[in-house]
């Protein structure tokens, strides 16, 4: 009887213990991968065609990432992110922490047969593959594998389905040899209205569309710019990205230059509150989604740009191009340009404390090396060591802006961008930015001149000090894949990825932050809003000119409607000329003028340089320096960059011409401006031939038709002065802001920073008084 007990005890228990393990593990298998849930630890996702087995360890599942049989201190999720990130370091092969080094080129989901970012699929275009669009192409197995590479930059994607699935087959692939290191999928701005950068080029398709930076920074809303940051983290982890190429934190003090839409603006204090709210939005994970110190499955990590600032570069022309290379502070500004790093990215109210890393940019910061070196910020020992880590403190992943490594062949040629160092081999061009302090080289795809870099670093300061070095690099690269939760679990639901990216909801919230950023500067006599949905609108034509775009290309001419006639509809009736009409909308864009180099003006013999012009008319540059700041490159027999004289015609003139023949035509009846600018413009030259004026910095069409109907009454502001004149624009200095003389209106209103009106006038609340 005794004994009958003790079998029956045995067996209860036997049965208890595998109903506990029943409970305690659940294994669900999805696609190619599978899920164990586990009661008091995290989910884990992994793909068991990639050879990883799980391990069971005191009553807990892991990971054994590289098959070795055992749990490794990086992939036990019990212990702290900089224990498994310094864990992993130590394991890892030279070849290994080259390819941790890297940052992928643009990627295209699927990878386009020609042209930008091109590649194969089993030796074959895309469309003649018969491979899904979510198969990993030629080029990406090649650097994945052989090359180690870990940091994919992700352009546009067929869908958010698509983009799930193919972040899933990468991730499967990343766990099926060394070390099983998951791909740190990241993206440029993508909540954009459209696409036309390189730095934007996966912006628009099915995601929520926001205001750019610079509209964002109209609502001088801190609260609505962290609610963006968290719904585009949301929607970015659904397309498996972590890590947001932004926010662009450089303060926009120089008014020409061409990304200034990509900034929060000219004011320090502004620019450091918006980026705070924005990183915080990104970063913060919180409830279930916490892993620790506010890090979680719900992070972002987001990569600050463009350290120490870029937006103090001379006359405006940018440092994508040789012609714009050099930073210039004429009133002694450096430290002013820092700002946003300081105040903002780096004093952060989330749990996160600071921005995970930073993007150096292509500037070269003329003058302020106390070396003497004039080297671009990437190979400056100044700006990333002594500056950077040790006098802010910064211990994060400082990665170079694209393709600083690779010689370029020609002053408006868009390729390498080695700024100060074009007499250097490609080689030593790395070698001179691991020496600076710099972990990861953006637009690398290839490990062989990080290796050959290497050598060079054990040659000068031995073995251990050089290892220690490289070490030191792989640990901060291999810390925001830990803290998002990559290693337990980088794999997506596609079918949630769907009804996640671009959803009602977040569509609605972006749609509502577009309306909010448009400032109305002007309205005559209370001229808007039109409420009357029968009032008959007459829309002109608009001439869309012939310009060279960013990437070199050259668009078409033609006139058309510059907005859908069939929207246009929904809110009053559509007349074909001005004398039908009650008024007349024109909607136009700020001056194009060039982007400050002419080759036709050196191959007449001129130094190439011309002005910038934010004006409609012709613009000879009679106020510019007579001597530039800094000047001088290998290509050039001169250093002296000046423009002073010089004329420029502006590609859309039509725009100016289209509103005062307007005028004309409706007489006394009210024609309203939509304008749409990317930095601050002339107003001077089409402000006498409007009644009311709404400036966009970067939104659809509906949203000027909900202001103007009075749907919506006018929220923003300026996050910038909008210039008097050219002259003012001359005379200001690149490193000081908010030093323009504003443009003063016929109704007398100065067009100054934080200068808006709603339908009882200027606005003045709470937001004018904390930042005018």
């Amino acid at each position: 009887m005794k004994k009958s007990f003790i079998l029956l005890t045995a067996a209860t228990l036997l049965a208890a213990t595998s109903g506990l393990t029943q409970q305690k593990f659940k294994e669900t298998k999805k696609g190619i991968y599978t899920l164990i849930e586990q009661k008091g630890g995290p989910t884990l996702g992994y793909s068991p065609a990639s050879g990883v087995k799980i391990l069971t360890v005191g009553g807990f599942k892991f990971k054994d990432l590289n098959r070795n049989g055992k749990l490794d201190k990086y992939e036990d999720w019990r212990l702290s992110f900089d224990e498994r990130a310094a864990d992993l370091a130590s394991q890892l092969s030279d070849e290994e922490i080259a390819g941790l080094m890297l940052y992928s080129a643009h990627q295209q989901i699927p990878a386009k047969s020609t042209g930008y970012g091109a590649s194969t699929y089993n030796g074959k275009p895309f469309e003649e593959s018969g491979m899904k669009p979510s198969a990993l192409s030629d080029a990406q197995k090649k650097f994945l594998k052989d090359d180690y590479l870990r940091a994919v930059l992700v352009t546009k994607v067929q869908s958010a389905e698509v983009a799930a699935e193919w972040s899933n087959n990468l991730q499967s692939y990343c766990e099926s040899f060394g070390h099983g290191i998951p791909a740190n999928n990241s993206s440029d701005p993508r909540h954009e209205v459209s696409a036309n950068a390189e730095y934007n080029y996966g912006a628009g398709g099915d995601i929520s569309q926001w205001p750019t930076a610079l509209g964002l920074a109209a609502t001088f809303s801190p609260e609505l710019v962290k609610a963006f940051g968290k719904v585009a983290a949301m929607e970015y982890r659904a397309l498996g990205i972590t890590t947001a190429l932004s926010p662009q934190v450089d303060i926009s003090m120089e008014p020409r230059w061409t990304r200034f839409t990509g900034t929060f603006g000219e004011d320090p204090a502004l620019v450091a509150d918006l980026s705070r709210a924005y990183i915080d939005g990104f970063q913060t994970s919180t409830g279930n989604k916490v892993i620790k110190d506010g890090w979680g499955y719900a992070s972002v990590v987001a990569m600050a740009k463009h350290w120490p600032g870029g937006g103090t570069l001379e006359g405006g022309r940018d440092s994508h191009y040789n012609y714009g290379k050099y930073a210039v502070y004429p009133t002694h500004n450096f430290q002013k340009e820092m700002q946003g790093f300081i105040n903002g990215a780096f004093k952060l109210a989330g749990p996160t404390k600071k921005a995970g890393s930073v993007m150096t940019f292509y500037n070269i910061s003329y003058g302020q090396d106390p070396s003497g070196k004039n080297v671009g910020e990437s190979f400056s020992h100044y700006i990333v060591t002594d500056l950077l880590r040790h006098q802010y403190g910064f211990d994060g992943i400082v990665c170079t802006d694209w393709m600083v490594t690779k010689d370029n062949k020609a002053i408006d040629a868009f390729d390498g961008k080695c700024w100060g160092v074009e007499n250097l081999s490609e080689v030593q061009r790395h070698y001179e930015i691991l020496k600076a302090g710099v972990d990861q080289f953006g637009g690398n795809n290839e490990k062989g001149p990080v290796l050959e870099a290497f050598k060079l670093g054990y040659q000068e300061f031995g073995h251990e000090k050089w290892a220690q070095r490289i070490h030191n690099s792989a640990r901060r690269l291999l810390l925001p894949m830990f803290e998002t939760g990559l290693f337990e679990n980088p794999y997506l639901d596609p079918l949630k990825s769907k009804a996640i990216v671009g959803n009602r909801e977040f569509m609605l919230k972006g749609y509502q932050a577009q309306v909010k950023s448009i400032v109305m500067v002007k309205n005559h006599r209370h001229t808007l809003p039109l409420k009357d949905a029968r009032m008959k609108v007459y829309i002109p034509k608009r001439h869309f000119p012939s310009v060279t775009d960013f990437f070199g290309n050259k668009t078409r001419d033609y006139w058309d409607y510059p907005v859908d006639l069939k929207l246009m509809s929904t809110y009053y009736q559509v007349v074909d000329t001005p004398q039908e009409a009650d008024f007349a909308l024109c909607f136009i864009q700020d001056p194009m003028a060039g982007t400050g180099y002419s080759r036709a003006d050196a191959e007449a013999g001129g130094n190439g340089y011309v002005p910038i012009s934010l004006q409609y008319h012709d613009y000879t540059a009679t106020d510019a320096r007579a001597k530039s700041l800094a000047g001088g490159d290998p290509k050039e027999a001169f250093t002296n960059r000046s423009y002073r004289g010089k004329t420029v015609k502006t590609a859309n003139k039509d725009d100016l011409l289209m509103v005062i023949d307007t005028k004309k035509a409706m007489g006394s009846k009210p024609v309203i401006v939509a304008i749409t600018i990317s930095r601050p413009a002339v107003f001077a030259e089409f402000e006498p031939y409007s009644d009311a004026i709404l400036v966009s910095f970067g939104t659809g069409k509906r949203p000027f038709l909900d202001l103007i109907s009075g749907k919506n009454e006018p929220f923003g502001l300026l996050p910038c002065q909008l210039p008097r004149d050219m002259k003012t624009v001359e005379m200001q200095a690149e490193d000081r802001p908010r030093d323009m003389i504003p443009y003063t209106d016929s109704d007398g209103n100065q067009y100054d920073f934080a200068f808006g009106l709603n339908w009882s006038g200027i606005i003045c609340d709470s937001r004018v008084k904390q930042y005018k």
